[in-house]
């Protein structure tokens, strides 16, 4: 075989060269009548675009808007009910310092006959009166009910009397526990006998 039949690979490099010189040539054509057509396609596709994009902003501003709402009240609930807790936290203590208060009072409706006896009966009076001025520094009240209307949010009625005249009805005759109050709320309703 000789040279001439086989092409050098220059030969080979300036026909690939050529060969895709052409294929550029070619898409280019194919190309530009798409692009004369394409603006006048181009154009309703971007009204439709930035229609679409409009309605995503308004989309998600409401929903912005709708979360910054929903976390403003999350915060004034929280303070609300921060501000209950903090209104309130004594409220438990008092609860579990009742007892001891009225078995306090109990030791003290005992009869002391000695010296000892006295002696011990006053100090019971001390850490009883000790225990009442805590509980009135921190807004704990005792209720009021010998003589006073019925009221169902302070009192419980646990027995009734027949009323000895009409001024007496619907009152508080005795007190059987007494009751009391922190702030607005009942701790604990006073324990009541009524006349009916």
């Amino acid at each position: 075989m000789s040279k001439e039949e086989f092409p050098s690979e220059e030969e080979l490099k300036e026909k690939k060269k050529t060969s895709e010189d052409k294929e550029t040539e070619v898409k280019k054509e194919a190309k530009k009548p798409a692009e004369k057509e394409a603006p006048e396609k181009k154009e309703p596709d971007l009204k439709a675009q930035i229609a679409d994009l409009e309605d995503k902003n308004k989309y998600l501003e409401d929903k912005y808007l709708r979360s910054e709402a929903e976390i403003q009240n999350m915060q004034a609930r929280y303070s609300k009910e921060r501000a209950q807790l903090i209104k309130y936290e004594s409220q438990n203590l008092a609860k579990d310092i009742l007892p001891a208060i009225d078995n306090l009072e109990r030791a003290l409706n005992v009869d002391a006959d000695d010296e000892a006896a006295k002696q011990l009966k006053k100090g019971v009076q001390m850490t009883l009166d000790l225990l009442i001025k805590s509980l009135k520094d921190h807004g704990i009240e005792e209720i009021e009910a010998e003589g006073e209307k019925f009221d169902p949010t302070l009192h419980q009625a646990v027995q009734t009397v027949a009323a000895e005249n009409d001024d007496q009805k619907d009152h508080v005759t005795q007190v059987l526990q007494k009751g009391y109050k922190y702030k607005d709320r009942t701790i604990r309703p006073a324990m009541v006998v009524v006349a009916q």
